[in-house]
């Protein structure tokens, strides 16, 4: 029964890991490539995600994301078995990786509330700071770049959910009566 559900648990994982690359490679493609040129004053301006900070730091933050999870999917099945008769170094990798799936959770999740709040003032402007409307003047830049930060936040969901799976893995492998005391065998 046991052996099922671990199963089960480890194809769940794999799922979400190549969802969350889907997304998180469909987010830094769409932000990344999307350009839009308009004249404006006898001038050619052209806007690109390098304009906004926060929309050059997604672009990177979410592909550093997807080649972590990559990376995991291709070498946690060796190493579990390099590691596999040896619990101790086995418990330590269970904590590794659930450190390392709620950093990226987080750093994503961060990337992409950043870059809604600069999107956000991309289409309403700002008096006080001086910032004008850019989403009158280029429209399909926008729309293509919030369809990237929608992808972003349900990559950022998939992590969330990775690191949940993570942390599962990690503390079955301890006592529910004594904290932090391993299960006997």
């Amino acid at each position: 029964m046991r052996a099922g559900m671990e199963l089960g648990l480890s194809e769940i994982s794999v799922f979400l890991r190549l969802s969350a690359i889907l997304f998180l490679v469909l987010t830094a493609c769409l932000v990344g490539l999307d350009a839009q040129s308009k004249h404006i004053f006898y001038t050619e301006r052209k806007a690109t995600f390098k304009d906004l900070d926060a929309l050059m730091v997604l672009v990177y933050v979410e592909s550093a994301a997807a080649c972590y999870n990559l990376l995991h999917l291709i070498c946690k099945r060796s190493i579990s078995t390099w590691f596999e008769g040896y619990s101790k170094w086995s418990l330590c990798l269970s904590w590794v990786i659930l450190l390392v799936d709620q950093v990226a959770a987080y750093i994503t999740f961060g990337a992409n509330s950043a870059a809604l709040q600069s999107a956000v003032f991309a289409v309403t402007g700002e008096k006080d700071f001086q910032w004008m409307k850019l989403c009158n003047r280029y429209s399909r830049f926008c729309i293509q770049i919030g369809g990237g930060l929608l992808g972003g936040f349900v990559a950022s969901l998939l992590m969330a959910l990775l690191s949940s799976i993570s942390a599962f893995d990690l503390f079955r492998h301890y006592s529910p009566k004594r904290l932090l005391f391993l299960k006997s065998a």
